[in-house]
């Protein structure tokens, strides 16, 4: 039976059979576990432009940047701007840390689960907002504005003949008040 972390907490898929509406429930679709090697930047880039079957003029024309701006991009002469880089994001749906090549791994700073591209939150404009998972930040809005909430959901979701209910608690209890939604 495979396996998936939440940085000590083992959960494992039964949970999700139980609590269909448990916001880890996507987590099945996905392999969170497979590292890929670090990639440049240029070479991301150009990996997604080739992957959605444009050009450099066609990509150019999408992000408001010259043909030759991309053609730099991808040979590693320059590197996009903060403001190309959130054009890009939006068109390829893609945060700005993958963009960036980095093997860095975000957490939702609310309720501490991996991040991946496919389920970070959004903006109410459609950009990516790399802090947060799309279960606890949609549309400008929090989910939980209450840790004891957030704290006894999870206990009674990823609790099972392993990890306690108050095992998940204490976890939780501890990791949260680590996070940038908690701190402030």
């Amino acid at each position: 039976m495979k396996a998936f972390y939440l940085g000590t907490i083992e959960i494992l898929p039964i949970l999700f059979s139980i609590a269909t509406s448990c916001f880890f429930t996507p987590l099945l679709s996905y392999s969170i576990l497979v590292v890929e090697d670090e990639m440049e930047t240029k070479d991301v880039i150009f990996n997604l432009r080739t992957k959605n079957n444009m050009t450099q003029e066609e990509l150019a024309e999408k992000v408001y940047v010259t043909r030759q701006a991309v053609s730099r991009w991808e040979t590693g002469e320059t590197t996009p701007n903060i403001e190309a880089l959130k054009q890009l994001s939006r068109l390829f749906d893609v945060s700005i840390n993958t963009l960036l090549g980095s093997k860095e791994k975000l957490i939702c700073q609310c309720c501490g689960m991996e991040l991946e591209d496919s389920f970070m939150s959004r903006e109410t404009d459609g950009a990516i907002n790399q802090d947060y998972c799309q279960w606890c930040y949609s549309d400008g809005k929090f989910a939980y504005s209450n840790m004891e909430d957030l704290i006894t959901y999870c206990s009674k979701h990823l609790s099972n003949e392993k990890y306690s209910e108050e095992s998940v608690r204490e976890y939780m209890s501890a990791l949260l008040p680590t996070l940038k939604h908690w701190k402030g």
